[in-house]
């Protein structure tokens, strides 16, 4: 959903990317943001914690009437639902990158 927001062209891809993949461990809970990560990265978990705040608030928030064509096909078993995941809470979300 980030391809259609202007926001987010400022973003370097790697960094994007980086932050996607801490949200969504984070919101499934399968850990944190490893030294491996880190290192094949090249970033460390602070430096992607407002990128992945506004990631989730961009879930959150996002206008419901727009690019359906892109929630129906990740909302597909093929493309495992991912477009039907619930976002994190902003305060547990905040807790939980403090942590890291």
């Amino acid at each position: 959903i980030t391809l259609q927001e202007y926001d987010y062209a400022r973003e370097s891809p790697s960094k994007l990317a980086a932050s996607c993949l801490l949200l969504a461990l984070t919101m499934k809970n399968l850990g944190g943001w490893t030294p491996t990560l880190e290192y094949y990265s090249g970033y460390c978990s602070q430096d992607l914690h407002p990128l992945v705040k506004r990631l989730n608030f961009l879930l959150t928030y996002q206008p419901r009437d727009k690019l359906k064509t892109v929630r129906t096909k990740y909302s597909h078993r093929d493309f495992f639902e991912v477009a039907k995941v619930t976002p994190m809470d902003m305060l547990k979300l905040e807790e939980i990158l403090k942590s890291c």
